[in-house]
């Protein structure tokens, strides 16, 4: 249902452009993190480091073999910026397209937040998506935009957020 909306809004976008010509801009934005995101948002990054930081074993589903690609949020807010600042109108991707798996994402999180907890494993929701990559070749050719946080250094700036966040500094 989610990516049905995001094609759905994408036409509206682009019929609204053809037939008003108006200047509108498309931005597909990909797993996005850092300081301010809401401990209980469902996604693996945040958590992860709740479970880290209130002692929880970190739950995986599935084997973890699916992959995830995660954007530090200021990296994202600058290709917002050049798609916003540049004339191009169709879909441009927006994300980070280093990938790792959620297995190794929760081991890297132990090994971050320093804890002792377990990795559980549940069974994967069938609507659990195997990869999320983004392909940001046109964001590159068009922007002259890429990440250049690397997850370790925005992986330890929101991990600080989130221990202020839960009174454990």
């Amino acid at each position: 249902m989610y990516d049905e909306a995001k094609r759905f809004m994408e036409s509206i976008t682009m019929a609204y452009h053809n037939f008003h010509g108006v200047d509108t801009r498309i931005i597909r934005i990909f797993n996005t993190y850092g300081p301010r995101m809401r401990l209980d948002d469902g996604r693996a990054l945040p958590a992860f480091m709740s479970q880290a930081l209130t002692g929880q074993d970190l739950t995986v589903f599935g084997d973890g073999s699916q992959t995830r690609s995660f954007c530090y949020v200021a990296d994202l807010v600058e290709g917002i910026y050049r798609l916003l600042m540049s004339d191009y109108n169709m879909p441009v991707n927006i994300g980070n397209p280093a990938e790792i798996s959620l297995l190794e994402f929760a081991e890297e999180i132990i090994k971050l937040t320093g804890t002792s907890q377990k990795i559980v494993f549940h069974p994967l929701p069938k609507d659990d998506p195997k990869q999320r990559k983004p392909d940001i070749t046109k964001a590159k050719a068009l922007l002259g935009w890429e990440p250049k946080v690397d997850r370790a250094e925005g992986l330890k700036i929101t991990y600080e957020y989130f221990k202020q966040a839960l009174g454990k500094s």
